[in-house]
């Protein structure tokens, strides 16, 4: 039985917790590091953006081992590692030292996915949105290193402020080896297996692409601001650590409530808004605004994104369950690659023309992109639960176009009739007439149907088996928002065993 999911909540939320402290510790310090080692503002952005590209790749595999082998294992492991590199950065003294530090330093990020593939399994669905933005709350470590850091760096160095996560490292490996759930259920499924039943999933891609822009707004924002707020406003390296730390508290924060409202609430409805607000904050930071309207157009995105990162992690596993773990691997990778290019591609743009506004107008047009998908899958997951509705019904059912040729039909069809779809599409329903009726009926059933809007009663059709059946049918007219009729819908129950009963009784009596 899995321990108390209360404790595994806390304890994993924790761990995220400890994980994203030290995932941000090279561009939390690094005015400090290019004090003591020189490097070109090119070389800067690399560093600061390398622990990005382990931290995304790594949650692919990560998740899918989280959920075969279990949190604990994989929280356990992952601390372990990230010993040498925390290590070999306070002693790091080139600009290869940082690259190949910063590179095994993305483990820190990838253990995201680790709690987003466990916790799920210890809740109903009705709360993996909230379950799922509660654990993303650990993102606000990185918030704890942007504000702390500096100012423990201006004590005792930018080398000795690393070396106190060596300790924190120990301690939380303690902690996940006692605390941690041994008997946390596993799947047992291969990568490749998994992979092979997700990859062309048109769903999968597009929930990637939403959270490459929300998490990966969140992951560029937290990692390039400290250095662009004092190279561009000349801010001091503690106060742009502070307002760093803002933006990630109001993203995490939010996170969770984002999540509660995806829970309560329609998802999809929640991500239009979401979409909006951050195409409206990419388009007034790229008119190069100053520190004040910065400041309000960083805030909106970091509100929008935090929303939009709870409610995407509530579609995951709603969509995938049964392959929660390289889902979840997948999805959050991408955030991170998200979280990879803006730094680069921001030295890039600057390094051009002088100014960012190119690239947060990209920001924005992608935004503008996802909620046109956002849209699209609102409406195409109505029609999938329509038709859900149509193929569980215990009635046979028949739509037409307008023009009387058959589209559709559902299973209790093919089980009264014994036609199948393929066999009666592109068919009219003659294909199942007994023959029994004249032209009058007909004629009178089609004047109820556009006179009075419907049409109901007793009929006799034909099985494939050439067998003549009696049905109780009603047939309905659908029409668009003009007034035009655009399909037919023919509901019917087969009664004829009901009435060889009905004549056996009066025979009886």
């Amino acid at each position: 039985m899995m321990k108390k999911p209360g404790l595994q909540l806390t304890l994993q939320t924790s761990s995220l917790f400890i994980g994203f402290m030290v995932w941000v510790l090279i561009s939390s310090l690094m005015p400090y590091i290019t004090a003591d080692i020189p490097l070109t503002s090119g070389q800067a952005s690399i560093v600061t953006a390398i622990p990005v590209i382990l931290g995304s790749f790594m949650r692919i595999p990560i998740g899918f081992y989280a959920d075969r082998f279990g949190a604990r294992i994989i929280f356990l492991i992952s601390f372990l590692i990230l010993l040498f590199p925390v290590f070999y950065l306070s002693i790091a003294n080139s600009f290869l030292d940082l690259v190949i530090g910063g590179l095994i330093l993305g483990i820190g990020g990838a253990v995201f996915s680790i709690g987003v593939t466990s916790l799920p399994k210890y809740y109903p669905k009705e709360k993996h949105g909230f379950i799922n933005g509660v654990y993303g709350i650990g993102n606000i470590g990185t918030a704890i290193t942007s504000f702390g850091a500096p100012i423990f760096a201006e004590s005792i160095g930018w080398q000795g402020t690393i070396r106190i996560f060596l300790i924190i490292l120990l301690l939380f490996a303690a902690l996940v080896f006692i605390f941690g759930d041994r008997k946390e259920t596993k799947v047992k499924k291969s990568m490749m297996e998994q992979i092979k039943g997700v990859y062309k999933n048109a769903t999968l891609w597009f929930l990637s692409l939403f959270y490459f822009i929300t998490f990966g707004a969140f992951v560029a924002f937290t990692m390039f601001l400290p250095s662009f707020l004092v190279d561009n406003f000349g801010l001091d390296p503690v106060d742009a650590g502070i307002r760093t730390a803002i933006f990630i508290i109001i993203a995490t924060l939010l996170r969770p409530i984002g999540g509660l409202l995806a829970d309560k609430f329609n998802a999809f409805i929640i991500l239009m808004f979401v979409f909006i607000g951050v195409a409206f904050s990419g388009i007034l930071l790229s008119f190069s605004p100053g520190i004040a309207w910065y400041t309000v157009g960083a805030l909106a995105v970091a509100v929008t994104v935090g929303l939009g990162n709870g409610t995407i992690f509530k579609l995951v596993p709603l969509y995938f369950s049964e392959q929660a773990g390289i889902v979840n691997g997948i999805v959050s990778a991408m955030g991170g690659i998200g979280g990879f290019f803006p730094p680069l591609l921001l030295t890039a743009v600057s390094n051009l023309t002088g100014h960012h506004a190119i690239a947060f107008m990209l920001m924005s047009e992608f935004a503008l992109v996802s909620f046109v998908i956002v849209i699209f899958m609102f409406y195409q997951d109505r029609v999938n639960v329509e038709g859900k509705i149509i193929e569980g019904v215990a009635e046979g059912m028949m739509i037409t176009n307008k023009n009387k040729i058959i589209q559709h039909v559902n299973p209790a069809f093919t089980r009264i009739t014994g036609y199948s779809q393929e066999e009666v599409a592109g068919n009219t329903p003659k294909i199942i007439s007994s023959g029994k009726h004249d032209k009058t009926f007909y004629q009178e059933m089609w004047k109820s149907i556009h006179e009075k809007g419907f049409w109901e009663g007793e009929i006799f059709n034909k099985r494939k088996n050439g067998e003549v059946y009696k049905e109780l049918l009603s047939i309905s007219p659908v029409k668009n928002n003009v007034g035009d009729i655009i399909h037919y819908v023919g509901v019917f129950n087969d009664i004829s065993s009901q009435k060889t009963d009905e004549n056996n009784d009066k025979q009886k009596s």
